[in-house]
């Protein structure tokens, strides 16, 4: 059984990117990241870390559903799927709580979302900041 991971969630200092699923979906996703971040395998959503950008790889709805359910909301999601998936998975894995959902396809696509939900991440942390106690 899961269980929910309490962390407050600072964006890393150094960009990670942690993959569970399908490995051969993002095999050259690294030299398409820009120069500092990583790409780590992991083989459960407990060996996530606070911060990570996860990218669900070859991912369903109850794939997005358990891990919105065990990672801390600010955790970003990235559900990767084929080319081909119908529009009703595309649907499917945003209303259980995917952050972006990428069609399959060249890697630097992939790479360019997760750029995108990096700055989200950083913008929302800044946002949330009480500069008024500074």
């Amino acid at each position: 059984m899961l269980v929910q991971i309490e962390h407050d969630i600072a964006p890393a200092a150094q960009p990670t990117v942690a993959v569970l699923g399908q490995l051969s979906r993002v095999a050259a996703l690294p030299q398409h990241l820009p120069h500092g971040w990583r790409m780590r395998l992991v083989d459960g959503l407990d060996a996530v870390e606070p911060g990570e950008l996860v990218v669900l790889s070859g991912a369903t709805v109850h794939d997005v559903r358990l891990a919105r359910a065990v990672l801390p909301r600010a955790t970003r999601l990235i559900a990767l799927i084929d080319d081909w998936a119908a529009a009703e998975l595309v649907s499917g894995v945003l209303t259980a709580g995917a952050d972006v959902c990428v069609r399959g396809g060249h890697p630097g696509i992939l790479a360019g979302h997760l750029v995108a939900c990096r700055r989200r991440q950083l913008t929302e942390r800044w946002a949330a900041l009480d500069l008024s106690e500074a």
